[in-house]
């Protein structure tokens, strides 16, 4: 074979597997002329040595004795030091990065970013960190040396000065993959317990996105980290006999194991977890299935007092509530504890924070994890916290548990089939009507009531406040719509406080007005009044100014149009 070809070096690279295809990686590894035999006993080296040099001579094949290395425990190679240790940058080859100059042109950059390249599972998260000059190198792209970039250089150069020794990989130990993902890159950390019982990497993983990829959500970067930590390291984490312990710091990720209603992507990537034998796990940040660390971040301390205290401003509910009590006003079954809102003696929870969702995994944990040591916080908890989270949040936590969608079968009926509603005689013999909360205050007002007439469509659009009581509600019909239209004889509403009150189902009564109210959790059932509301929103933001404050005014042309 003659030298300059350009395919010479894969023809030889070919040659020499041929020659070694029965033994390549299990005692020999080759990248064309740099051969590496290995053996795990002393014993068995020699045999291994004897059996690639008799295929060298073969095939005639001679060795450079004095390049040749025999029975040593580290070697150099590929640049690379790998020793019983682990595997390590040899710090010769690290000097030239160390020492490299700015780039001023993108070949200097290319130059550079090649060179990292090589070393690149060596380096936590690699793609984030050279993204900007990954950008420089691209075609049609413009030169431009930004603090970005510069940063980036810099930032490289530091990793390459101090990179990791990684361990080489025990498959007969557990594995722990620690993944995330950023706008633009997925990364991780494959970890295995040493000798020492401390966590110690194996190596690095670093992939910048597609373009189709950095346009998923959240939910979808976080699963992609995933099926990427596993594909890439496919044939060290699949069969394993331990169950792989992946580390993410994506709370949703692990209810998608249950998830019954995969498609398109989904579908693809359930397939391919499902060869796997792995467990999905909290991060420091979350600690999202370790009892132990849930339990410790709910402890009663200093801090957590502070964060239920900064909550309390966060809640609307409670500020009349506060002010009444700062100006040491009594209010029934509310009191204050150093700070703390105290309702019946229990420490006062908003659903403002994110205590409600620690709140029931302590519980559903407590369940599953009979220890004392939980008992003993799930104690305190029940005796100490309350708060307007109980019910709705249970019905919500449970619906999405895994253990209890996995083991508990339904004992519902079916829902019957769907029944039209009843059309109306004349005009506004039928009304739906629905409150629009959470508006800034305009007028003194913060909220719109949707009144609409299900044969003629025509509506009205009332101003009052998300406080209102039924009584607030039966007088803004008394003056808004019964003055004009008369009594209706049906209304059709959702389930909200104000129209559920006994006051309003009394003056329904008397009135002979029958209220029929939305299914739970099912807003198609009132979707005029939701449709309505849809379109009022979307009107006011094409017309309200910067401080949209005076929507209340333009509610008459809204009603108009």
């Amino acid at each position: 074979m003659p030298f300059g070809l350009t395919n010479a070096p894969a023809t030889f690279q070919h040659f020499m597997n041929d020659i070694f295809r029965d033994i390549l990686d299990v005692y020999v590894i080759i990248y064309l002329d740099d051969i590496l035999v290995f053996s795990k006993y002393e014993v068995n080296h020699e045999k291994h040595v004897r059996e690639v040099l008799s295929r060298l001579q073969k095939h005639n094949l001679y060795c450079n004795l004095a390049k040749c290395f025999f029975s040593i425990k580290e070697i150099d190679y590929l640049g690379l030091i790998v020793s019983p240790e682990g595997i390590r940058v040899n710090p010769a080859k690290v000097i030239k990065a160390i020492d490299w100059l700015v780039p001023s042109k993108v070949v200097q950059v290319q130059e550079f970013v090649g060179f990292c390249n090589f070393y690149w599972t060596f380096i936590h998260d690699y793609s984030c960190i050279a993204a900007p000059l990954f950008n420089l190198t691209r075609k049609n792209h413009s030169w431009e040396w930004t603090n970005e970039c510069a940063q980036a250089f810099e930032q490289l150069k530091e990793a390459l000065r101090s990179v990791p020794v990684l361990i080489i990989p025990d498959i007969s130990k557990q594995f722990f993959p620690e993944c995330d993902a950023s706008d633009f890159a997925t990364g991780a950390i494959l970890s295995q317990f040493s000798e020492d019982d401390r966590l110690h990497q194996v190596a690095f993983l670093s992939k910048a996105m597609t373009p189709a990829e950095r346009n998923y959500d959240i939910y979808h970067k976080e699963l992609l980290a995933i099926v990427k930590v596993l594909k890439e390291w496919q044939h060290l984490l699949e069969g394993t006999a331990l169950p792989v312990q992946i580390i993410t710091d994506h709370k949703n990720l692990e209810p998608s194991k249950a998830s019954k209603d995969l498609r398109g992507r989904l579908a693809r990537w359930a397939g391919f977890l499902s060869e796997f034998n792995f467990q999905l796990k909290g991060g420091e940040s979350r600690a999202l299935l370790d009892p132990a660390l849930f339990i410790a971040a709910i402890e009663p301390d200093e801090v957590l007092d502070d964060r239920i205290r900064d909550a309390y401003l966060q809640d609307e509910r409670l500020n009349h509530i506060v002010e009444a009590l700062q100006k040491n006003d009594k209010v029934k079954n509310w009191s204050w504890d150093n700070g703390l809102l105290m309702f019946k003696n229990k420490i006062y929870v908003p659903m403002t924070t994110q205590f409600a969702e620690i709140y029931l995994r302590v519980v559903m944990m407590t369940w599953q994890q009979d220890t004392q040591a939980n008992l003993e916080h799930w104690n305190w908890l029940i005796k100490n916290i309350t708060g307007n989270l109980l019910k709705k949040s249970v019905t919500s936590y449970v619906s999405h548990c895994e253990s209890c969608i996995r083991n508990k079968h339904s004992n519902q009926l079916p829902p019957s089939l769907l029944n039209p509603i009843e059309l109306p005689s004349r005009p506004w013999d039928h009304i739906n009507y629905d409150l629009i909360t959470g508006l800034p205050e305009s007028e003194g007002f913060n909220a719109i009531l949707t009144v609409v007439d299900r044969m003629s469509r025509m509506v009205h659009f009332i101003p009052t406040t998300s406080r209102a009581s039924a009584a607030d509600v039966a007088n803004l019909f008394v003056t808004y719509v019964w003055k004009l239209h008369g009594l209706p004889s049906k209304t059709i509403s959702d389930r909200g406080l104000q129209v559920n009150s006994a006051f309003l189902k009394q003056l329904y009564k008397r009135l002979d007005i029958e209220a029929s109210l939305s299914t739970a959790f099912q807003p198609r059932t009132d979707g005029l009044a939701e449709r309505l509301n849809q379109v009022v929103e979307i009107y006011l933001r094409h017309y309200i100014a910067y401080k949209q404050d005076h929507w209340v005014g333009i509610l008459p042309m809204v009603e108009f149009a």
